[in-house]
């Protein structure tokens, strides 16, 4: 059932914070297709939310329209209190960074930055002196006269955050505005995307598919698919406590083993079995749990399982399991294998090793054991 609409108070506080965004029971359908179905969520003031999901999730139908380029179909959005669905975007305080940045080539850096505060007609001589300051915020002091040409990818990044902040937004909205650049200086960015953030107090929505992007700069996390909002959570709760299998399954690496549910207790452990193999664990959403006789899958993150030579070395794990290694990736700071199982049907497990300096390293075709602690466990239906 949905909630009534209300009038939202800005002064309305979670957790001693002011509401700065409310999305409210908020739909968007195109020509009978629901690219948005029913979200609702509250982001105080100063907080940085990313919304992440896989391409055609929703997400950036979501940010348009809480943007204004878009008017949903139901529900009703509120910026400081205030409903906005028939405000246009002009006339709301946000700024925005876009995936193509839209610099205006023809423009110094400082002229870019200087534009939205002469379209805002602001006070011409105090625009140099803003202008140099948010300058030097991005790190671009002395570089305010190069055009746009001469300046790198993540300097033009710079010069876009500059010209979306200048003008001091109630919000800024962040459109994928790292996926051109090449993994490294991605990396780089979204460390400055949280100094700046985080130095300014602005409110922040960023979009993104880019599970660590949005594991590193954000407060809280809004997970979609299918248009729909399937967990908002802060990052550590998002990776540690996913809501369902959905959410276990799009952030990090994850092993799924499906089997049939033997028993449910009241402290929210679970057995499942597969085949004559009984796996112990958790409810992974104790609001919908699994009854005896059930199907469900036991989600297990690959950095939580660990991997030896001898089951001997694994008697402190809830379970142990042999195998045999069908592939070994070295990632440099890590190294990735692919054990397959017997006792699983030859399902094969992805096992992380994340100092593979100080551990045996085994090669293809080799046989090891893995274990894990049902603690670790998730069980979704």
């Amino acid at each position: 059932m949905q909630e009534p609409f209300r009038a939202v108070a800005s002064r309305e506080a979670e957790g001693g914070r002011e509401i700065a965004v409310t999305v409210r029971n908020v739909g968007m359908d195109f020509d009978g297709v629901h690219a948005v179905k029913n979200a609702s969520f509250d982001l105080p003031k100063g907080r940085f939310l990313t919304i992440l999901g896989p391409s055609g999730s929703g997400k950036t139908t979501l940010l348009r329209m809480i943007a204004g380029f878009q008017t949903p179909s139901s529900g009703e959005i509120f910026i400081n209190g205030e409903a906005v669905s028939a405000v246009p975007p002009h006339k709301r305080s946000i700024g925005m960074v876009f995936q193509r940045l839209a610099l205006f080539p023809h423009m110094t850096a400082a002229e870019n930055v200087a534009f939205p505060l002469k379209m805002r007609r602001r006070d011409a001589r105090t625009i140099p002196d803003r202008v140099e300051r948010y300058l030097a915020l991005v790190r671009l002091g002395g570089y305010g006269g190069r055009r746009i040409h001469e300046l790198s990818g993540g300097q033009q990044q710079r010069v876009a955050i500059a010209r979306a902040l200048v003008f001091e937004p109630d919000l800024l909205l962040l459109d994928e505005p790292l996926a051109a650049l090449d993994r490294k200086l991605r990396e780089e960015m979204q460390l400055e995307f949280r100094r700046i953030q985080r130095e300014l107090g602005v409110t922040t929505i960023n979009v993104t598919h880019d599970q660590r992007e949005a594991l590193v700069v954000s407060d809280d996390i809004v997970v979609m698919d299918q248009g729909e909002i399937q967990q908002k959570a802060r990052p550590i709760h998002t990776y540690r406590q996913p809501r369902n299998a959905f959410v276990a399954n799009f952030i990090g690496v994850t092993n799924f083993i499906a089997g049939t549910v033997r028993a449910v207790s009241e402290m929210g452990d679970v057995s499942i079995f597969r085949g004559d193999l009984m796996l112990a664990g958790k409810l992974g959403d104790p609001a919908n749990p699994p009854a005896e006789g059930d199907k469900a899958s036991g989600a297990i993150r690959a950095e939580q399982i660990r991997l030896a030579g001898d089951a001997a070395q694994l008697l402190t794990l809830d379970c142990v399991l042999a195998g045999t290694v069908t592939d070994t990736i070295f990632e440099g700071e890590r190294m990735v294998y692919e054990v397959a199982c017997a006792a699983i049907g030859d399902e094969v497990i992805r096992v992380f090793d994340h100092d593979p300096a100080a551990h045996t390293q085994f090669d293809i075709g080799e046989s090891v054991f893995l274990g894990w602690n049902a603690r670790d466990m998730l069980v979704f239906r």
